[in-house]
């Protein structure tokens, strides 16, 4: 089994994924927008600012994954849950990671934050050698924890 976060954004979606392939060191996989839909019969016509916006997107890092979509525009009558709604900001959550040292930790918190909001600066805990808390420029909220060996 494996967890794959999906993560929305109001039409940064492009962007987000470039810098998180970027700074995580992975690579795109896929991505199409809406604009790449196929028409299909009773489906209403695709609002002209919904056309660049990113349906769904790919990123690879080694062997775990984030997708995810920018939101269609709001639209009158339309709610979040129904797909209509436009974007709502992450609550109640955050994307964790794991690194394998403090100086690695350090690099990816330092470009989180670079533009983003931090809650907790990153530093040594009594759990972990480091850990931060940051919501990004993009409105993702991670936490970035370097892991520590179990003792033996």
């Amino acid at each position: 089994m494996q967890f794959i976060p999906y993560l929305n954004f109001d039409g940064h979606c492009a962007e987000a994924m470039a810098f998180y392939a970027k700074l995580f060191g992975g690579q795109i996989m896929h991505q199409m927008r809406f604009s790449d839909m196929p028409p299909s019969e009773g489906m209403p016509p695709l609002p002209p600012e919904a056309q660049s916006r990113l349906m769904h997107a790919h990123l690879q890092v080694g062997s775990q994954a984030i997708m995810a979509s920018d939101t269609m525009p709001a639209m009158p009558g339309a709610s979040a849950e129904t797909c209509g709604g436009g974007y709502v900001k992450p609550q109640g959550m955050w994307v964790s990671i794991g690194v394998n040292s403090a100086a690695d930790g350090e690099r990816i918190f330092k470009g989180l934050a670079d533009g983003g909001q931090v809650a907790m600066p990153f530093s040594a805990t009594f759990w972990s050698p480091g850990f931060g808390m940051v919501t990004d420029r993009f409105g993702t909220p991670w936490m970035v924890n370097v892991q520590t060996q179990p003792a033996a």
